[in-house]
């Protein structure tokens, strides 16, 4: 059955990619930006924060998005290595690394010719976050893209690019949802310390915190769940929260370099591996480089519009 195609509308319209990596979202916006203006990556994302935060509203937000979508926006990176350059939202703003976004937009990049000549078997992306470049490679062979492994930026204990408290915790199999809402406004809310870091002021903020089955140094695989800014729940093991598990546990002497550990979604099963592959320093911080990997799938593609007449057409949110 053929339908009639749409009246057209007034104002921009904002096209999307939906992927998903182990259950959680990431909206892609391909078209329908303005300009993000700014020298610098963390310039742009103070520029997109303070001038076209609306935006953000409309495509995270219902009745587009939901309480828990995250989102990526593409931009030109001042790096001259940088394939591409990133800014990652939520429903509370603007973060600065994102594991499971980078694990797809590795296939992404790959998929919709960012990267002009593929290599086999693996395709290496550079990819500018707000933290610093991140290296991910993405399995190719054949035309088809597979899993992805990236390299984190340095990762040090007190401290992370992305800074999570991370809290031991006996789950259970399948907790309710609001559980994990429940202790994460305990502990986030009440976390009380000076964060600092020694490349920028606008990464020492607290992101995240991460809820664990309590077998944090005595398991190769781990149940882990992550509740991230402003309460979403991370349907993924979550690269970044990873990352930052991996350092705990070499900088206890705990693991070595090159040691794999397995971390397993309490919330889907699925699973995303890590591993510490270098020594480095952040600072006077001594920190390790972590190898995360895990798989991406496609979920849709979309074109969102606005009409004027709309009074929920700025979005709303529903916890």
């Amino acid at each position: 059955m053929e339908f009639p195609k749409l009246p057209l509308h007034s104002g921009s319209v904002l096209s999307v990619v939906d992927m998903h990596t182990g259950g959680e979202q990431l909206r892609i916006i391909l078209s329908g930006y303005p300009e993000v203006k700014g020298d610098t990556i963390l310039a742009k994302r103070r520029y997109v924060r303070e001038h076209l935060d609306h935006l953000r509203k409309v495509l995270m937000f219902e009745p587009r998005g939901h309480y828990d979508m995250y989102g990526a926006l593409l931009v030109r990176s001042e790096l001259a290595e940088a394939d591409l350059g990133v800014l990652f939202m939520h429903n509370e703003g603007y973060s600065t690394m994102c594991g499971h976004a980078v694990i797809a937009l590795g296939r992404f990049a790959v998929d919709y010719g960012l990267i002009k000549t593929p290599t086999s078997p693996e395709t290496q992306i550079n990819i500018h976050c707000p933290c610093g470049l991140v290296k991910a490679f993405t399995q190719y062979s054949n035309g088809k893209t597979g899993a992805v492994r990236f390299h984190s930026v340095p990762a040090f204990v007190v401290s992370l690019w992305n800074i999570y408290y991370i809290f031991k915790l006996f789950l259970m199999n399948h907790l309710p949802y609001l559980f994990y809402i429940y202790f994460y406004n305990i502990i986030f809310n009440n976390v009380v310390c000076t964060l600092y870091h020694p490349v920028s002021e606008d990464l020492a903020f607290l992101y995240g915190t991460i809820l664990t089955d309590g077998l944090v140094f005595c398991s190769s695989v781990y149940v882990t769940e992550v509740c991230y800014m402003g309460c979403q729940v991370d349907r993924s093991p979550t690269g970044s929260g990873v990352t930052a598990r991996i350092a705990l546990q070499y900088h206890k002497g705990l693991i070595g370099l090159n040691q794999t550990r397995s971390f397993k979604s309490g919330a889907t099963g699925s699973v995303f591996t890590g591993k510490a592959i270098e020594e480095t320093t952040c600072g006077d911080f001594r920190a390790v480089v972590v190898e995360v990997t895990g798989h991406a799938h496609y979920s849709g593609v979309a074109s969102f519009i606005q009409e004027s007449d709309d009074p929920q057409s700025g979005g709303f949110l529903l916890r």
